[in-house]
């Protein structure tokens, strides 16, 4: 695995940092040197996995979809930590329902498509303007480099499955997005990259059946890991 010390000292805002990717990536981070503000709902788990992380942690109780929310959460980077370096996009939303299932005359419910479009594509972007302007207080360092935003699209946004026409949809919206906003942000010295992970065992796939959920956690891979690669990578390969 490639070093990736070079995160310690920076700080991190990470969406949807309670649980699952999220928080992998979070413990992570803090592991390597780094600190970090969990952005998740008030109703997660974010409080407590703060306090677990110790002084180099906060939570910012918040909705991606809500500029108000998301302003304070980057506020609570600065106050507490000084700085906002890296901002990694995890929070996400999924529905399994076919377009139109004949069996039961039922059609897709518009209403789950539009939120789950909604959370996964306009909360990712709502993030990264709102990090985006905070980074571009940064002194540059010897590199030119001001920051770091990693989105989280799936492999669905290439290889959709039955009854992921929402979540495919989404996922592709934050693919389609990424080189824009790289360009967007480059002269700022703000880099911008996108994973796009596979199955692995993560909250967002509990309701799944007990033998399906055990094959996924036989392969499980540090996908939180990989989100960090590619912050280093990015900032020593010299693209977007």
């Amino acid at each position: 695995m490639a070093n990736i010390r070079s995160v310690k000292g920076m700080v991190g805002l990470v969406t949807g940092g309670a649980s699952g990717l999220g928080r992998a990536t979070v413990e992570r981070l803090v592991k390597l040197g780094g600190s970090a503000v969990i952005l998740d709902l008030p109703s997660s788990d974010g409080q407590s996995v703060a306090q677990s992380l110790g002084d180099r942690c906060a939570f910012a109780p918040a909705d991606v979809t809500s500029e108000t929310d998301v302003k304070s959460a980057v506020s609570l980077a600065r106050e507490k930590f000084g700085r906002l370096d890296l901002a990694v996009n995890c929070a996400g939303i999924a529905v399994a329902i076919k377009t139109y299932n004949p069996k039961k005359d039922v059609v897709h419910n518009l209403e789950d498509f539009t939120r789950v479009i909604t959370v996964n594509i306009a909360g990712t972007f709502n993030v990264i303007r709102l990090a985006a302007r905070e980074m571009g207080t940064n002194e540059p360092d010897a590199d030119g480099h001001r920051g770091c935003i990693i989105n989280t699209a799936s492999v669905a946004a290439f290889d959709g499955q039955v009854g992921q026409a929402a979540y495919s949809a989404s996922k592709g919206g934050i693919v389609g997005m990424t080189l824009p906003v790289a360009r967007d942000l480059a002269p700022l010295g703000i880099r911008v990259v996108t994973i796009a992970p596979g199955l692995f065992s993560t909250p967002l796939l509990a309701g799944l059946p007990e033998k399906v959920r055990t094959f996924l956690a036989r392969q499980e891979e540090p996908i939180s890991a990989w989100a960090l690669i590619a912050l280093k990578n990015g900032k020593e390969g010299g693209g977007n």
